[in-house]
């Protein structure tokens, strides 16, 4: 046979579940895009075109709307973990199984005083606007044995306004940037962290508490850190990470320079006294490196465009 079969997976992607649980007159929703792939025993169905091994892709997304009900999501890892579990442990042909999933924040819509409340509500309770600012994202692996659980966020833009400088860098004949002692440092985070659960034996940790926590860790590292590159605000927001959540063994970040230059007013004989900026969406630097716990061997892919 001059060819043979190499890796290979199938499954159902971006499947869109919204579960709501209503408590009383208090709503809560949870806004999934799950992705499923399976791989295992599957050389027949691409040499033979043999099904007998195949779950079909649409079982897989009936799976998942079934579990929004009969296990319902309390975080996007926990719902992961108890898909990936399932197909591995019911197919026999399954050897893994990969959960990607991205959520998509909401939050109550706040209402007005009391006077213009409709129907004689006291409060809404139900109403929602989707927030603006990342996506939450997570991918759960599982072999049968042991878990990989990958979580992060994208698209979290952030800006500091001043504490940033850049300069002492390396000029040749094709340089013309000035050097900058006080500028805006601004970004669209992209990060992934890799927590160090792996068994079932282990304790599992809080998904939720988990987040909100490297999410916080990270941001206060980005505000508080005086930049002189935007490397080292990087390394910086990574070790905050890893130094306050023993979870988390290591964290990847992709994060663009969201470039402000300053505008030439004085044509117009104006002292633009770093008031006023133009916004440049590209080009951009892209600032990627990873943060690791001392003795961990790295396993985030180094490039995140599929994670």
């Amino acid at each position: 046979m001059p060819t043979i079969l190499g890796q290979n997976q199938y499954g159902k992607a971006e499947n869109r579940v919204v579960k709501i649980v209503r408590d009383g007159d208090t709503h809560h929703i949870k806004d999934l895009n799950v992705s499923v792939a399976l791989s295992g025993d599957m050389d027949d169905v691409h040499y033979s075109g043999s099904n007998a091994n195949v779950l079909p892709t649409d079982t897989t997304k009936n799976t998942v709307f079934a579990f929004a009900k009969e296990h319902g999501i309390e975080s996007a890892e926990q719902f992961g973990i108890h898909l990936a579990r399932h197909f591995v442990s019911s197919q026999e042909p399954i050897h893994r199984a990969r959960i990607r999933i991205e959520e998509y924040s909401w939050e109550r819509i706040a209402t007005s005083d009391g006077n213009s409340k409709f129907i004689g509500a006291d409060e809404v309770k139900h109403s929602f606007v989707r927030k603006g600012q990342e996506t939450r994202v997570s991918q759960i692996t599982y072999d049968g044995d042991s878990w990989e659980v990958i979580s992060g966020l994208k698209d979290l833009t952030v800006m500091n306004s001043t504490n940033s400088e850049f300069w002492g860098y390396v000029k040749d004949r094709y340089t013309t940037l000035k050097e900058a002692y006080d500028r805006i440092l601004a970004t669209d985070v992209s990060a992934r962290w890799r927590y160090n659960w792996t068994s079932d034996e282990q304790r599992m940790p809080n998904w939720e508490k988990s987040y909100e926590q490297a999410r916080k860790h990270m941001l206060h590292a980005f505000a508080e850190t005086y930049s002189l590159s935007l490397q080292q605000t990087l390394y910086q927001m990574g070790s905050r990470i890893i130094n306050s959540r023993s979870e988390i063994d290591e964290i990847r970040f992709s994060l663009p320079n969201n470039h402000h230059f300053l505008v030439d007013l004085e044509p117009f004989g104006l002292k633009n006294d770093n008031e006023v900026y133009f916004a440049a969406d590209r080009p951009y630097g892209l600032i990627e490196a990873t943060v690791l716990r001392d003795g961990v061997e790295p396993k985030i892919p180094v490039d995140m465009t599929n994670l």
